[in-house]
């Protein structure tokens, strides 16, 4: 399962009000911490953790896809291991309860429901 990519609306509405506040005055000066040369700053900084972030969620996905395929390589390989315990020992020895196995001996039987007339 993918992870979910992450999007800021308050990141947009940033961008927006830089834009806009661009039409007003390019060079716009409200306090001595407060003008638009730091806002956009601030906005191409968030813009791009975001960017980071996302990327990293990407990458996590592909690791994620990477362990998944292994994963089943790995199931499947322990399956015919076992079978192959089972072919050069048979399912009834202690050799293949040994490698995970339940002896054939000791497992449980079936209960079959008599048939009502």
């Amino acid at each position: 399962m993918a992870f979910k990519r992450r999007v800021s609306p308050t990141l947009v509405k940033a961008t927006s009000r830089a834009n806009k506040l661009t039409e007003i005055k390019p060079d716009l000066v409200l306090s001595s911490s407060l003008t638009l040369a730091n806002y956009r700053l601030k906005v191409v900084a968030a813009q791009a953790a975001l960017d980071h972030y996302n990327g990293l969620l990407t990458q996590a996905d592909l690791e994620s896809d990477q362990f998944d395929d292994l994963e089943t390589e790995l199931k499947d390989l322990s399956e015919r291991m076992l079978t192959g315990v089972a072919t050069e020992y048979g399912k009834d020895s202690p050799e293949y309860e040994a490698a995970g196995g339940v002896r054939k001996s000791e497992r449980k039987k079936p209960v079959r429901k008599p048939k009502t007339a």
